[in-house]
């Protein structure tokens, strides 16, 4: 089990384990079973009952939760300080004794199946499911982490145990923790609560901090399919619209100036480009956000936007006319400086958090073996020239690339 820490100057303390599994490992013909574990993972362990593991925490006045990825299951807990050990011991105990009972998988199943359903009634978030299982279809990333309802009825206790037993393993698992104390006491604390509930007497905690500037060996590429474009019939008010294309994934340099691109475009500000001239200017949206989301061999740049449906074709146009100038000319000096300080002022604040820190402290030691922080990024966002900002946006986002989605 890899390890990592960050001293803070808290009263509050927060720990997390990352558990390299997620839909992409699923079997084929079980979507979404990652997803169901981890909903399983507080129905009791082989000496908690699910009362006990769901209210711990909570009386100590903390917080226990858990999500799931493609790529990863992260169960994580804030308490105080003084309760760190009793949060490392739970997190333990949920990743190595889960009894996962009959009864409470029924009960589950039938909880994450309105969860499922919920998404259908809820068309900003259900597009973006749909529009990445069309991009990559016939891989490992195109099944949704909520899964399918035909495959979750399948799902009993034995495919459950399987899958628990065979992914939630020490070597698939990242401990982070970012606390006020000296690091050797919580290496000793998670050390010894390793050795209580792990199922290997051979378990070790790798403190190692990892090699600096070391990029693990990145795995092949996905295969691509030809762009798409799709119009599903939908009961709703709202036309609503994803226009994307594969990108760059995590182990690519060009993500970088790639995320910049996409945070000038439509990041979750005010002044992005498309919210000034969608919203701002023409009043045709509410909203229009950009994205980009990374995985070890893929990524997937992304607009959406919702409109009135006789506002549609004139959206579209004037988001071609915003692409254009970004495909063809460079950004001047001042406004590539800004841009640079808009983003490493985004990364910086959301970051001034505990919670926010152990996760994506444990994010990135399962992708790059070591924990990459705040400086580094920083030097590796004020290394982007205009020219790297424009060769992006011609690659990833020329119009011969970009697939669409459209519910009307």
């Amino acid at each position: 089990m890899r390890f990592a820490f960050k001293r803070s100057l808290s009263p509050v303390a927060y720990c997390a384990i990352h558990i390299q599994t997620g839909t992409r490992y699923e079997d084929s013909g079980r979507g979404g079973l990652a997803h169901f574990t981890e909903h399983l993972l507080f129905k009791g362990t082989e000496t908690r009952s699910a009362n006990t593991v769901n209210s711990y925490i909570e009386k100590l006045g903390g917080e226990l939760n858990a999500y799931t990825t493609k790529e990863e299951t992260v169960i994580h807990a804030t308490v105080l300080k003084e309760d760190l050990r009793r949060a490392v011991d739970l997190l333990m105990d949920i990743a190595f004794r889960c009894i996962f009972p009959e009864r409470e998988i029924e009960k589950e199943r039938g909880v994450v199946l309105e969860e499922i359903n919920s998404y259908k009634d809820s068309p900003a978030e259900q597009i973006y499911d749909d529009f990445e299982e069309m991009l990559f279809e016939g891989t490992p990333l195109s099944m949704p982490v909520l899964g399918k309802a035909k495959y979750l009825r399948k799902a009993d206790r034995p495919v459950v145990m399987d899958y628990y037993r065979k992914m939630f393993r020490e070597d698939r698992m990242y401990f982070t923790v970012v606390a006020d104390m000296e690091e050797k006491r919580v290496v000793e604390m998670i050390r010894k609560a390793l050795g209580t509930y792990s199922t290997d007497p051979a378990a070790t905690l790798d403190t190692s901090p990892g090699i600096p500037g070391y990029i693990p060996q990145p795995p092949a590429p996905l295969p691509v399919r030809s762009p798409f474009e799709r119009i599903i019939p939908r009961h709703n008010h709202q036309a609503h619209c994803i226009i994307g294309a594969r990108a760059h994934a995590a182990y690519d340099s060009r993500r970088i100036p790639l995320n910049l691109l996409v945070n000038i475009l439509g990041g979750p500000v005010a002044n992005s480009r498309l919210n000034l001239l969608l919203r701002e200017r023409y009043g045709l949206v509410y909203s229009i956000d950009a994205s980009y989301g990374i995985y070890q061999d893929a990524g997937i740049a992304t607009i959406y936007f919702g409109c009135d449906k006789s506002n549609l074709e004139r959206c579209l146009t004037l988001i071609g006319r915003a692409l254009e100038p970004l495909r063809n000319d460079l950004l001047s000096t001042r406004a590539l400086s800004w841009a640079k300080k808009q983003l490493l002022g985004q990364i910086a604040i959301a970051s001034d958090n505990g919670e926010a820190q152990v996760l994506a402290m444990g994010k990135s030691l399962m992708t790059y073996g070591r924990v990459i922080d705040n400086e580094e990024t920083a030097r590796m966002i004020e290394a982007v020239t205009a020219e790297d900002i424009r060769s992006a946006a011609a690659e990833v986002l020329a119009p011969e690339r970009l697939s669409k989605l459209i519910y009307m």
